[in-house]
């Protein structure tokens, strides 16, 4: 049942079904979620909210002549037996297919992971300097390295992924194509795709940029913010990689469309042709998403990339008119609430780093715990894994590494001794 209140008969353990104003009013990026901590209580008493809708079969109704003491045990009730995420409906249902591989823990698939960033971008750096020259491109080499690629998110899904986040400037267009064929990869196995659809989508992520081939040097090497006549030059990569690819004709329609309709928006305020909703394709819909995700968490010339956690946040506050709706909260579930590689504050006043996602929850993943915000200081590395510890401590929110002094966070979600032994120099 849903019931209209004032945030200040807002309790923890109500399940929020909407927060009444724009979302440029409050701190939140999701719309409907279980009020579990009371900093977001605080947050939204703070905010310029003043009433929310809350659903009383989700969550905690209005007390109604219960003690303290009844309703904190009620609380606690509802927030342990609460699922975090409801499940995503998959776009194209599918006969399950059997898969052999074996899951992989984040620490033993990260050191082939970084090998196969270092040979991928050798690979990608060679091809795509092929299609600059005008000569053919190897759809059989990118195909074999599609299916590395999907092999390695197979086996663990957060170790490639997050690795391909740690490129250098100077490297972004060809690592960013290896990182959005991996994303595409993930994101349609978690829409329950079938394989050779999965297997299409990672090689549209890895030709989505192609066309950038055929752009001003001068322009696509800028080191600083482009101008708006390069800018409105940039925008034609578009159309020239789907030229070029249908010129290559050994690439689907599928691909094709990719490479065309990535920068279409579901409003219509995309390019190159203001498609609207609909009238984008689905796999043109899930690159959107994966090619701006892994833009704005890459470090560029002219700008330091997001957190992972941040970028999910700013995500989720444009994806009314920028994304398919459906499509990003798959994409969600995919790279999580907070992203492998995320600084997070945990209930205890430690601060972690996120290794790898709980399959069930978003809001469980497994965490190493490093630094304690009530001493400031280091403490004793452990990893902590959050889906075991029935609430009994859990993520209050995620936290910037430049306002706490961290430097080295890659290498402690890696395992690695340095950025440049994740081979991506």
């Amino acid at each position: 049942m849903l019931k209209r209140i004032s945030v200040t008969e807002l309790l923890q353990g109500m399940y929020i079904h909407e927060l009444c104003g724009s979302w440029m009013e409050h701190p939140f990026w999701k719309t409907r979620f279980l009020l579990n901590s009371g900093k977001d209580l605080q947050r939204i008493l703070e905010s310029g909210i003043r009433e929310v809708w809350i659903d009383t079969s989700k969550g905690l109704d209005l007390p109604s002549g219960l003690t303290v003491e009844q309703v904190e045990e009620e609380t606690e009730a509802v927030l342990l037996a609460a699922a975090p995420v409801a499940p995503v409906e998959a776009v194209v249902p599918v006969t399950p297919v059997a898969r052999e591989v074996r899951r992989h823990s984040l620490e033993e698939e990260v050191e082939r992971a970084a090998r196969l960033c270092d040979s991928s971008k050798r690979a990608v750096m060679e091809m795509f300097g092929d299609a600059r020259m005008g000569q053919a491109i190897e759809v059989g080499q990118a195909r074999e390295l599609v299916e590395q690629i999907s092999a390695s998110i197979m086996r663990q899904p957060n170790a490639l992924i997050s690795l391909a986040r740690l490129k250098h400037a100077d490297e972004y267009t060809y690592m960013h194509s290896v990182a959005v064929c991996a994303l595409m990869i993930a994101l349609a196995r978690q829409l329950g795709l079938a394989e050779e659809q999965v297997r299409e989508a990672g090689m549209a992520g890895l030709l989505h940029d192609i066309g950038k081939m055929r752009m001003p040097l001068e322009v696509l090497n800028k080191p600083g913010k482009l101008s708006d006549s390069e800018f409105a030059t940039m925008r034609g990569h578009p159309e020239a990689g789907a030229r070029l690819l249908i010129d290559c004709k050994q690439v689907s329609a599928l691909v094709l469309d990719v490479c065309l309709h990535h920068h279409e928006k579901v409003d219509g305020t995309g390019y190159p042709h203001r498609l609207v909703g609909e009238q984008i394709s689905l796999f043109a819909r899930m690159g959107a998403v994966c090619d701006v995700y892994d833009a704005i968490t890459s470090n560029r010339p002219y700008k330091a990339g997001w957190e992972p956690a941040q970028s999910i946040h700013k995500m989720a506050e444009w994806s009314k008119g920028h994304f398919d709706e459906r499509v990003f909260q798959a994409f969600v579930k995919t790279v999580g609430i907070y992203p492998t590689g995320s600084l997070v504050r945990l209930q205890s006043g430690r601060l972690g780093v996120v290794l790898e996602q709980h399959g069930q929850s978003l809001l469980t993943p497994r965490v190493k715990v490093f630094f304690s915000t009530k001493s400031r200081q280091p403490i004793a590395q452990e990893i902590v894994d959050l889906s075991k510890l029935n609430g009994h401590e859990r993520i209050v929110g995620r936290e910037s590494p430049s306002e706490w002094g961290l430097s080295n966070l890659d290498e402690l979600w890696t395992g690695l001794p340095s950025r440049e032994s994740v081979a991506l120099s």
